[in-house]
């Protein structure tokens, strides 16, 4: 198989939302849930395919191929190592792996970060005024590393920390903001800046 410059889409919605009191994915923001604005976002950002990797609830994007990781309750690494592996047999050359927790960041920021890799960086990590966050582009060649990894709640964050001489740090600060939605708190004031956006837009 030829793997070519493509570039996959990975979004991370598996999780029941403990603190939140409800399976993240489903949660709405500006209209849409979390895990359509994620699949959007890394879709108008130039990724294709794009992975939604599933857990606590059956979550079905049209634009997206749901895979369900079976041992979701371990932690964000089985996520991630679920969506690396449904592209094991696809000719991409690398994948970009988001959050559904995120929903402020921008698709510009995908952009980026596939546009750094046709460049030739190899790992690939979104920051804000300098702090790394995500999304994070891995080239397909460092799959087996970081599935090795991630365990618990790390996802790419191990193989980073073990190969920083790798990483690419791409500022995307102007395109959106990483916050989480871990909280009620949390989701309030990510919904004011969200229709403050749209109205900015209009």
């Amino acid at each position: 198989m030829t793997v070519g410059m493509r570039v996959a889409g990975i979004l991370l919605a598996a999780g029941a939302g403990s603190r939140l009191g409800q399976p993240k994915a489903l949660v709405e923001v500006g209209g849409e849930t979390l895990a359509a604005r994620g699949v959007a976002m890394l879709r108008d950002g130039g990724a294709d395919p794009v992975i939604l990797v599933t857990g606590a609830v059956p979550v079905t994007i049209p634009q997206a191929l749901a895979v369900h990781n079976p041992d979701w309750t371990t932690g964000m690494g089985s996520s991630l190592a679920t969506g690396l592996c449904a592209l094991t047999d696809s000719d991409v050359g690398a994948a970009v792996i988001a959050l559904a927790d995120q929903p402020l960041v921008g698709a510009e920021a995908v952009r980026r970060l596939i546009a750094a890799y046709r460049a030739g960086a190899s790992v690939a990590v979104a920051a804000y005024a300098g702090k790394r966050r995500n999304p994070v582009l891995i080239a397909r060649e460092h799959w087996p590393a970081v599935i090795e990894l991630a365990t618990g709640d790390f996802g790419a964050r191990p193989f980073l920390r073990a190969r920083p001489e790798l990483v690419t740090q791409v500022e995307c600060g102007d395109t959106g903001r990483p916050d989480d939605v871990d909280t009620a708190e949390d989701l309030t004031r990510v919904r004011g800046v969200a229709t403050f956006r749209s109205e900015e837009k209009s």
